[in-house]
């Protein structure tokens, strides 16, 4: 069954706060403007880009967009 990325990222919020995977998932789960439904992987960078400030670098996003999408078939 597919998921969206947001329910995807929900899964890798953990209790290791330097944990940047963990970091960011927590981050994502606080944002109430993210966009929940989307597995549109423009659409989220585009808001990743240009609404937060959470994310100090798009390679972090890039990498778990990836396990996202192995995880997703």
């Amino acid at each position: 069954m597919r998921r969206s990325f947001y329910h995807y990222i929900l899964t890798q919020r953990g209790h290791r706060p330097n944990d940047p995977v963990e970091a960011f998932a927590g981050a994502v789960a606080k944002d109430i403007m993210f966009p929940k439904q989307s597995e549109d992987y423009h659409e989220i960078t585009d808001y990743l880009e240009l609404s937060v400030d959470y994310l100090d670098s798009m390679d972090l996003f890039d990498q778990v967009w990836d396990k996202y999408q192995e995880n997703n078939k």
